[in-house]
């Protein structure tokens, strides 16, 4: 079965084609410009591999709701060419053939419980730290929507006591994409997160603000794994410096192994960037199935 996968992402669009196994059999990358200089290349790739269904994973807000006039729609969005754009719409009418949808960070969870180091998990949480700040969750065995999804990335959290930088989200300037995302690194400093120094204070800024979130989505989620993705957790320091802050803020307060064990509870990828992909590709099994 010849699956399309479309992860569409802030700085750049992946189009892969693979099956329901989440092999990846070919993959080629688009950069995110305007819709109309985009969307053909992608339409134009899925139409040349012949694939039987696409499972498109977004960045957002999106509108996940099935019953929605604006279901498909990329809505909200900080990217102007972008806001309040058909994406499902333009590629079922190109294409005709069945979709699935969703956020590309739920994409990343559903890919990492299906084929990756949270299979078989029926609660799961993934995390994206690039250019913005996302997380997916997988709650009873079934990805989380609602109102809308979930928008972790937009929680408040609170300043650290020696950071002076203003936050940059345009809706809430210091939540914690404002605060810690890989575009608030690049106002702070004019350059990328590979390319601050390590012992940089800004580093335990952001461990103290992206532990505050994780202990807030421990509380809430109860996750039975977190996993934590995106091109500012490429930094190797930053991962365990996150696990030593969340239990210094938990104190002790959740008692299980899986925190005693905080090295296996919150871990990186093992699907080499891979996973909301392979999300993808689940996506577009199941819309194969269904249709």
């Amino acid at each position: 079965m010849l699956l399309g996968g479309l992860e569409c992402g802030g700085t750049k669009m992946v189009c892969a084609v693979g099956d329901e196994k989440g092999r990846i059999l070919k993959k080629e990358t688009f950069p995110s410009l305007t819709p109309e200089e985009t969307m053909p290349k992608i339409i134009d790739f899925f139409r040349e591999n012949s694939v039987i269904a696409i499972g498109i994973a977004s960045f957002g807000p999106v509108d996940p709701d099935m019953k929605s006039p604006t279901y498909g729609y990329i809505t909200s969005t900080t990217k102007v060419h972008w806001k309040n754009y058909n994406l499902l719409g333009t590629i079922r009418n190109a294409l005709s053939i069945p979709c699935g949808f969703d956020t590309d960070v739920n994409g990343a969870v559903l890919g990492e419980v299906t084929y990756g180091c949270m299979k078989g998990l029926s609660n799961a949480l993934y995390i994206t730290v690039g250019t913005g700040i996302g997380i997916g969750v997988y709650s009873n065995g079934a990805l989380l929507h609602g109102m809308l999804h979930p928008e972790g990335g937009h929680v408040t959290v609170r300043r650290h006591p020696d950071d002076t930088f203003e936050g940059n989200c345009i809706y809430h300037g210091d939540c914690l994409e404002g605060l810690a995302s890989g575009s608030a690194l690049d106002a702070r400093f004019g350059k990328k997160a590979e390319f601050i120094k390590s012992d940089d204070p800004v580093w335990t800024f952001e461990s103290y603000y992206l532990a505050q979130a994780i202990v807030n989505y421990i509380l809430i989620l109860s996750p039975e794994k977190i996993v934590m993705g995106g091109g500012v957790m490429n930094r190797t320091e930053l991962l365990p410096m996150i696990r030593k802050d969340v239990v210094k803020l938990l104190n002790g307060y959740i008692h299980s192994p899986k925190i005693e064990n905080i090295d296996e509870y919150i871990t990186a990828s093992a699907l080499n960037g891979n996973q909301a992909v392979m999300g993808c590709m689940k996506l577009a099994y199941d819309a194969a199935c269904s249709s």
